[in-house]
């Protein structure tokens, strides 16, 4: 059997991005959490979103868990309907159980109008896991926007600013 090139076991044995968004796709995949992407990306920031970095193919739980655990910093880009999704919470849950430095942008929404609602649907062991992520994500400073009022520019200007800081601070915590 022939040996991969070593660039590329470098490029597989390297964490797939630097930080990850965690969003709601139907509210925010085609406004904020895509325009901080492409912002992001365009100063050479490795970032994940789900419809730019898989494929038909790739298994959903694997892929995004293997990009948060390797990711540095986490984004969570919450929306008025962001607690309706499992896939969300589960997200939101193991970046804070991998103690991601997360930046919550509350989009659309006030920190005290996101809960975690039990629908009868999801074990009890997973809604408390989803509630306490929630209620540390509410506790970290983070950014708010308001999209009728708010300035857009402004907005991903702080927001690319303040991942990139907390990443500087991720790699020089790391260094050490």
């Amino acid at each position: 059997m022939q040996s991969l090139p070593a660039k590329l076991c470098r490029t597989l044995a390297r964490p797939a991005c630097d930080v990850f968004i965690n969003h709601r796709g139907i509210d925010t995949k085609r406004n904020v959490a895509g325009l901080l992407y492409d912002q992001l990306t365009r100063v050479g920031v490795r970032s994940f979103l789900d419809s730019m970095n898989m494929k038909p193919g790739d298994r959903l739980f694997q892929h995004i868990d293997k990009a948060i655990v390797g990711c540095k910093v986490g984004v969570a880009v919450f929306s008025p309907r962001y607690c309706d999704s499992y896939f969300c919470l589960h997200e939101l849950a193991l970046l804070m159980e991998s103690k991601k430095r997360v930046v919550p942008i509350f989009f659309d929404v006030k920190p005290s109008q996101l809960e975690v609602r039990d629908n009868g649907k999801c074990p009890a062991k997973e809604i408390q896991r989803f509630r306490f992520a929630l209620e540390e994500a509410k506790y970290t400073v983070g950014l708010t926007f308001d999209p009728v009022q708010g300035d857009w520019s402004e907005l991903l200007r702080d927001a690319s600013e303040a991942v990139i800081a907390n990443l500087m601070e991720v790699e020089e915590e790391q260094k050490q």
